[in-house]
């Protein structure tokens, strides 16, 4: 690296985590430690990203190559932050009330014969960071993440069906208990889905209306439509959205919006890993192409100002531009009016992996939880369903929208790297959407 870039910064991260897995056998997975590492990242003049990172030579690539960059306090205060880290005594997780809280997760999963597996999972970690860039700026930073997932299997007649439930926040494990008494139920859901399905037909292919349900918590927005608003697609050229700043993109009746600083949401943080502010930002106003998501690089590249979203998985990654807790706000109609509105149709609750072009945003997504809808009610649960079809042209003909906001929480991976998102929506209505499935009648 040599001293002639737009732009530098020095990256530190220090991560305890703790990772369960309890199978029917007993623990299957336990794995707990600290990392600690250290990046420099240069964007030279003409836009390449240097960048080199380390987890044993730390001191040596701050006094050595950090300081060809960094000068004055802030660079001071940055290395003493850094070596008191380093130097601090690391309060490992107890075992114990994990292990408790997973004895308890398997003890409400449903007690009949057809049960026949179950996966539980709890992950935690606390990271403290410290961000310092060219431009003189020192952030120091913690944060929280806990996620308790639960996969349960059911089986009937050589029929198997599995249920998956999962809840995520940017808090401890034991704050979030607190806050959401619910988690202790996810092993309950997962196991009476699971034996839903068992009796779930399935539903015949063709086109027809679809309602997302709030419970299916903007996978298809998050997926088919957010990752066209990133910067480095949409500002490359890459996305559907590419140019269409200012453009009617969607129904008049959607606004979407991407916010990092909704409290303890999974995607929740005030400072993203650039040393910016988050900020709420508005990408579809009633309709209208607003704005994309920058981190620092993209903003300097087409002369933009970040927003707060440069986000990575750890200080092994290049900052880029993500996003955070992205959802649709709500509209004015109640979900039982939307699901009463369709004579014929499905109900998704829950979709599960998918494909997606990000150029097109054209989607295949499976349908993991879903209901047919007869005369304007719930008739049955469905299985082997698929949603095929483009997601700017689904916002642009969703025509109802819920009062009922709901997020879910995951694991959003873009170029190698894993972040924790929110996705939220309400109960939309698609008029016409292509449902794949089987050829003859249900």
């Amino acid at each position: 690296m040599q001293n002639k870039g737009l732009y530098q910064d020095l990256y530190f991260e220090k991560t305890a985590f703790i990772r369960i897995v309890l199978e029917p056998g007993g623990i299957e997975e336990l794995s707990s430690g600290i990392e600690r590492g250290l990046s420099l990242r240069e964007i030279t003049s003409d836009f390449k990203n240097n960048f080199l990172y380390t987890t044993q030579e730390i001191i040596p690539l701050l006094e050595e190559k950090a300081s060809l960059f960094f000068r004055g306090e802030a660079f001071k205060e940055f290395t003493h932050s850094l070596k008191h880290l380093l130097t601090q005594e690391d309060l490992p997780f107890s075992i114990e009330p994990y292990f408790s809280f997973l004895k308890e997760l398997e003890k409400v999963i449903p007690s009949t014969k057809e049960i026949k597996h179950y996966r539980l999972g709890i992950f935690e970690r606390r990271t403290q960071c410290l961000i310092l860039n060219s431009e003189g700026e020192f952030r120091s930073v913690e944060r929280q993440f806990c996620q308790v997932r639960a996969i349960v299997v059911a089986e009937k007649d050589g029929q198997l069906e599995r249920g998956y439930r999962a809840k995520g926040y940017a808090l401890s494990l034991k704050k979030a208990l607190e806050m959401d008494p619910q988690i202790k139920l996810i092993s309950k859901r997962a196991g009476e889905l699971a034996l839903l399905m068992l009796k779930a037909r399935k539903v015949k292919a063709g086109v027809m209306p679809v309602i997302l349900a709030g419970e299916a918590g903007g996978t298809m927005i998050h997926e088919a439509v957010g990752h066209g608003l990133e910067a480095d697609h949409a500002e490359e050229g890459l996305s559907a959205y590419s140019g269409r700043l200012g453009e009617r993109v969607a129904s008049p009746l959607i606004t979407v919006i991407d916010d990092p600083t909704i409290p303890y949401l999974y995607g929740f943080f005030e400072i993203d890993d650039e040393g910016v502010p988050a900020q709420r930002v508005v990408l579809i106003e009633r309709g209208i192409l607003k704005d994309f998501l920058y981190d620092r690089y993209t903003a300097l590249k087409f002369n933009k100002m970040p927003n707060g979203h440069g986000r990575r998985q750890d200080f092994r990654h290049l900052p880029i531009p993500r996003m955070a807790n992205t959802f649709i706000a709500k509209g004015e109609h109640k979900a039982e009016e939307i699901i009463n509105s369709i004579h014929r149709g499905i109900l998704v609750k829950q979709m599960g992996g998918g494909e997606v072009n990000p150029l097109t945003g054209d989607f295949v997504f499976e349908v993991v939880e879903g209901y047919y809808i007869d005369k304007g009610e719930i008739a049955y649960p469905i299985k082997g369903a698929t949603l095929v079809g483009n997601g700017p042209k689904v916002l642009e003909s969703i025509d109802m929208v819920g009062d009922d906001l709901t997020f879910e929480a995951g694991t959003c991976g873009k170029d190698g790297q894993g972040v924790p998102v929110s996705d939220g929506q309400p109960t939309l209505r698609i008029p016409e959407l292509t449902v794949g499935g089987v050829l003859e009648e249900a």
